[in-house]
């Protein structure tokens, strides 16, 4: 895979105007108040953009210049550095250290697709797939091509959604289109990567660093995996419970974990009428105590469980296989993996989990 994430800086540049901006006769659109030469390639043109530093930086870091600089032909969809702003706060920082190059070129990547695709060609993809075109790109990821009004949108493996704010900033061996959201691989991809560790040797969750010194809540809100069940902990009411001095363990459920819920639970349990409900729920993926993996299923073989109160009164199981990997039960006999374990806090610990734990 050879790609380059400058010549993404580039275009990304011009997301300041208010609609997407297209090429007018045989002209280039300016990009972060550069001109963009089409004898240029993507790289060299990428350099020049003032509002593209990040990614600019992130191709470097990735090994990608001499791709991106290659024949081609590419079209680079380009998140600007307001784009990079908007991930979870120590995200950029984390993925730009060389122990994280591969996920980071799988990010960088996801942005590329291996054609020259100007902006009437992928309008009329679209139109041609009924209104969604599938786009597969270098990194692996496939993105979905849609229209809002006169705008090009991207929506992600993830669900994020990015609008084509400069289009059709021609170079050298390929095309650039200026997007104001970074695209990302699934959640199931990302929580693959949280091997990735932060300075104090936290996994991470969902791509976003983990402080152990935050509490939980401090970190959960940074996980891009996570969005349902922070805002369940704040419609429940126990942000200030669950930022207070525990210790807590915590099994968090996923974004996924919650969506493959029966139609409309997540809608019914939200209602203020349901508070009671909800909370019950929520307290009943919390034990006292920091229990990490290794505590939790201590002492443990075969098909030995040990068994746990939670706080909110309900039992949980939690059982070993013999490659090592941990299944939290409920009781309603519903079995969900640790798929990401011991990310410390500084008032506990949080399990990422697979599926929503139901009290009977």
């Amino acid at each position: 895979m050879k790609l380059s994430l400058k010549s993404l800086l580039l275009t990304a540049t011009m997301l300041t105007a208010p609609a997407v901006v297209f090429a007018e006769g045989n002209a280039n659109p300016m990009v972060g108040g550069a001109e963009m030469s089409m004898e240029m390639n993507i790289v060299e043109n990428a350099v020049n953009s003032a509002d593209h530093t990040t990614l600019v930086a992130a191709v470097q870091a990735a090994g990608l210049v001499e791709t991106l600089s290659g024949e081609g032909p590419f079209t680079v969809f380009a998140p600007t550095n307001a784009a990079f702003e908007k991930l979870p706060a120590g995200t950029v920082e984390t993925l730009l250290k060389p122990e994280n190059k591969d996920m980071l070129t799988k990010i960088l990547t996801c942005h590329v697709v291996s054609a020259n695709a100007m902006s009437d060609a992928i309008m009329g993809m679209i139109a041609d797939d009924n209104g969604n075109h599938p786009v597969p790109t270098v990194g692996g990821c496939t993105l979905s091509a849609k229209m809002d009004g006169d705008n090009i949108t991207l929506t992600d493996e993830q669900g994020s959604i990015a609008t084509v704010t400069i289009a059709d900033v021609r170079q050298s061996n390929g095309v650039i289109h200026v997007i104001d959201t970074v695209m990302l691989p699934a959640a199931e991809e990302a929580m693959a990567n949280d091997s990735m560790m932060s300075e104090d040797g936290n996994p991470m969750v969902g791509g976003a660093e983990m402080f152990a010194d935050k509490n939980i809540i401090e970190n959960a809100v940074n996980s891009p995996i996570h969005t349902t069940l922070v805002a369940a902990v704040k419609q429940a009411g126990l942000v200030e419970t669950l930022s207070g001095e525990g210790p807590f363990t915590v099994f968090a459920p996923t974004d996924d974990a919650f969506a493959a819920l029966p139609d409309g639970t997540v809608d019914t349990v939200m209602m203020d009428d349901n508070k009671e409900q909800l909370t019950k729920i929520l307290t009943a993926h919390v034990i006292p105590g920091r229990l990490t993996v290794a505590e939790l299923t201590s002492g443990l073989s075969g098909k030995q469980f040990n068994n746990f109160q939670t706080v909110s009164g309900d039992a949980l199981s939690v059982q070993v296989t013999p490659a090592g990997n941990a299944y939290v039960f409920d009781e309603n006999g519903n079995a969900w993996e640790v798929t990401t374990a011991d990310v410390m806090q500084s008032n506990g610990v949080i399990h990422v989990i697979e599926g929503v734990l139901l009290p009977r």
